[in-house]
């Protein structure tokens, strides 16, 4: 199976990055977490997207705040899929975030997910490697189903409370 890996541009986003690690980890896919920042390690984030594929990743997550430009510098340099997660950390919210990482020139894609999005951003790495994983695919669809069970037993809940 391939290895996703998690870029975080400072160690102030793992608290957002842990809900992407917890989910690969749940999901039995392996993975690798760094620490690189477009702007004060560019040369150290430019040679790990360059030899990704290589070292046997599928898939880049790329979590960052403020003005994010991880996850394109990222792609900039890998024709892997990169996930951008743009993280709540200024005063404007996460929305520079998202900006930063959801505006892409056209040839150099980043899909992206919700501010603090890292839940759904490891999930979407784990579609795109279950279209070559069966078992992965199974996962998945066994991890919906649980969270139908779930939500089906909140509504019964609330029904049960109000519904007279």
């Amino acid at each position: 199976m391939k290895k996703v890996a998690v870029i975080m541009g400072s160690d102030s986003d793992l608290n957002v990055v842990e809900k992407a690690l917890s989910t690969l980890s749940g999901l039995d896919i392996p993975f690798e977490a760094h620490v690189y920042s477009a702007h004060r390690t560019p040369e150290q984030a430019r040679a790990f997207a360059q030899s990704a594929r290589g070292a046997g990743f599928g898939v880049i997550l790329a979590a960052a705040g403020k003005a994010a430009h991880l996850a394109g510098a990222l792609a900039a340099n890998t024709t892997l899929p990169v996930i951008g997660i743009p993280v709540k950390s200024s005063a404007l919210e996460g929305l520079d975030a998202l900006l930063s990482t959801v505006q892409m020139p056209a040839g150099i894609p980043v899909a992206t997910v919700a501010i603090d999005g890292a839940v759904n951003a490891a999930l979407l790495a784990a579609e795109i490697l279950s279209i070559e994983d069966a078992q992965l695919a199974s996962r998945l669809e066994a991890l919906r189903e649980a969270d139908t069970a779930a939500t089906l037993r909140k509504d019964a809940a609330v029904m049960d409370k109000f519904n007279h």
